[in-house]
């Protein structure tokens, strides 16, 4: 327990008389990136908010460092880095500027601001831009100076929410590699509803819906527990639906053209060796045979039901 850098128990927070959250537990312990992943709505902003300080809990508490955040919200507060969804900007001051200002902000001493803002301009790669007025910099670098902004004090927490959103595939690209740097020595909780997101850069993955905590564990036990769903076969030469649909059990097989079919999977994956069999004794011609991920909203719905079922 001492050794948490996060740990939240028991937390729940109701708006009005609809609960957000309920009964959500969870311990950060080591660097690396956390996954917090949840659909539109489900509470994991709620969730992120309250353990930011930025909102207080209706009952649970959390703990940053050992502090509980909400007996000593400033003392807890030193530990953590924060980068909501829109980036803080204070558009019209320079990137040396405004990094100073977060540092003042955290209640730095201030001998020690100008190494910190020097030390977060070189980890973020903005030295470059100190001088430039924030307003006149691509939506690639100003997410870059809100990261900048969340590490600048060193914090052994860092909270990103939806840190790629609006970016181009290029800009995420290096934004991922950033957080993958930061997260070396630090515990990163990156906030978002975009599972391609998670598979990119996370080593484990917290998922909330619909108010509850419906997984924890490693992108590993992620891949393991969720089952896939379909594969699709592509032939040379296509039997009758028929004989595929009758060659092994499964749920049916849709017919998509020149020579695919995708075969809808019960319990046991195994099946897709007995096609890969029946197609070299019958000749065949297999050309490829992908097998497909379960969408995130069935994910999370898989992941529902088993949480219900499993009480």
């Amino acid at each position: 327990m001492e050794n948490s850098i996060v740990r939240v128990e028991h937390l729940s927070h109701r708006y009005s008389v609809q609960w957000a959250i309920r009964d959500i537990n969870f311990e950060i312990s080591g660097n690396g990136v956390v996954g917090l992943l949840g659909s539109n709505g489900a509470g994991k902003s709620t969730t992120m908010n309250i353990i930011c300080g930025v909102l207080n809990q209706t009952e649970g508490n959390v703990f940053i460092n050992g502090i509980n955040l909400r007996e000593d919200p400033v003392e807890a507060k030193r530990y953590i880095g924060f980068l909501p969804q829109q980036p803080p900007l204070y558009t019209d001051l320079t990137v040396e500027e405004y990094l100073k200002h977060s540092a003042f902000l955290r209640l730095m001493p201030a001998e020690e601001v100008g190494k910190a803002v020097d030390r977060a301009l070189d980890r973020c790669a903005i030295t470059h831009f100190r001088d430039r007025l924030i307003k006149n910099l691509s939506g690639g670098y100003q997410q870059r100076v809100g990261i900048a902004q969340a590490i600048v004090h060193n914090p052994k927490f860092v909270v990103l929410d939806e840190p790629t959103n609006g970016l181009d595939p290029n800009q995420i690209v290096d934004i991922r590699n950033l957080i993958r740097e930061i997260a070396e020595d630090h515990a990163v909780l990156l906030s978002t509803h975009i599972l391609s997101e998670v598979q990119a850069i996370c080593n484990e993955i917290k998922m909330i819906e619909n108010g509850k905590l419906v997984f924890s564990g490693s992108m590993e036990d992620f891949d393991n527990y969720v089952a896939p769903e379909s594969f699709v076969i592509e032939l040379g030469k296509s039997p009758d639906k028929t004989v595929l649909e009758t060659l092994c059990e499964n749920k049916g097989v849709e017919v998509l053209g020149n020579g695919r079919f995708r075969i809808f999977l019960k319990d046991d994956t195994a099946i897709t060796e007995r096609y890969v069999e029946a197609s070299v004794a019958n000749g065949w011609e297999l050309k490829d045979l992908l097998v497909e991920r379960c969408s995130l909203d069935e994910i999370f719905a898989q992941l529902s039901g088993k949480t219900k079922n499993s009480k």
